[in-house]
């Protein structure tokens, strides 16, 4: 009988220490990693779900800056062809694509990476639109305004109202959205902002804030803690009132920040960020140690791993 119970005794502890156990595990969530695909895009990823931020990785060439890039010199009044190689090669994978805005740099390759992996999509009525144009169907679309906060199988977001950058000497602003269907293909001028949103996302305890642009509503993040927040670094903060103060002090000084959408992206990957790096990139990070220094502060490299622990 001593027996019985010595053994139940030990039983009922081992299975406490399990519980306790896995309780830990789930609360300190697994070790993330981040691939920074340029623009505002990333892939993130806790080894199980792959979440893709506004994918962008055809890079098409907007400028005749660079005379070595051999390749056809695209406007805006031409119709957006995915780089579909550039895709394949470095998108295998994706369960959702949260999408903070319709430009071209943000969405124009997402109707192709949805039909290649069959990843869901969370964004604006504009950017479902858009993707219905391409034959995307509902049953992919998690359509937003801002103010959403879902669960899903193994991570959560909270979408988060937001603004775009002030562009052209604080002259942009373009309200216009598609509240319909608009007709494909698009051209890259077709691609309009059609609202701004931010992501939070969180997997088990770890919580990334995400950007994609140099602005947000500030009452929105006010009072949010991530742990990692993908901070838009763009010179187009410089339009606005001690940007980079006021955005890490409504984050509560997040511990690690990585600047985003800072590059050239231009031109296609392997070309110099020397220009962006020095001109855009080491200001944001002396902005960043002048507000913060306890903040680490992670630079970026195109479609190089950051593990977040």
């Amino acid at each position: 009988m001593k027996n019985l119970t010595s053994l139940y005794v030990s039983g009922i502890l081992c299975l406490s220490l399990l519980l306790s156990l896995a309780s830990q595990t789930l609360g300190q969530g697994r070790g993330l990693e981040l691939k920074y695909l340029g623009t505002a895009g990333w892939v993130i990823t806790d080894g199980q779900l792959v979440i893709l931020i506004d994918p962008y990785v055809s890079r098409l060439k907007l400028s005749d800056a660079y005379p070595e890039d051999k390749r056809k010199t695209y406007n805006r009044s031409d119709y957006y062809e995915p780089d579909t190689s550039a895709i394949n090669r470095i998108i295998n994978k994706a369960d959702y694509i949260l999408v903070h805005h319709s430009h071209f740099d943000h969405l124009s390759d997402v109707p192709y990476i949805v039909k290649k992996t069959g990843a869901k999509v969370i964004g604006t009525e504009t950017t479902c639109n858009i993707l219905r144009a391409y034959g995307i169907g509902d049953n992919l679309l998690y359509e937003v305004r801002g103010g959403e906060d879902y669960q899903f199988d193994g991570m959560s977001v909270r979408v988060i109202p937001s603004i775009h950058s002030p562009l052209n000497n604080k002259n942009y602003y373009n309200s216009e959205v598609y509240s319909e269907v608009p007709k494909a293909p698009l051209k890259i001028g077709d691609f309009i902002e059609g609202g701004s949103l931010m992501f939070l996302v969180r997997f088990g305890s770890k919580e990334i804030l995400t950007m994609g642009s140099m602005n947000f509503v500030e009452r929105e993040i006010s009072g949010l803690k991530p742990d990692v927040l993908l901070a838009g670094a763009n010179l187009s903060r410089n339009e606005n009132y001690k940007y980079t103060a006021r955005l890490l002090t409504a984050t509560n000084f997040p511990k690690v920040v990585i600047p985003t959408h800072w590059d050239n992206f231009r031109v296609p990957y392997g070309f110099s960020q020397e220009e962006p790096v020095n001109n855009r990139l080491k200001p944001f990070i002396e902005e960043v140690k002048a507000v913060s220094a306890g903040s680490k502060v992670i630079i970026p490299k195109h479609l190089e791993t950051i593990s977040i622990r």
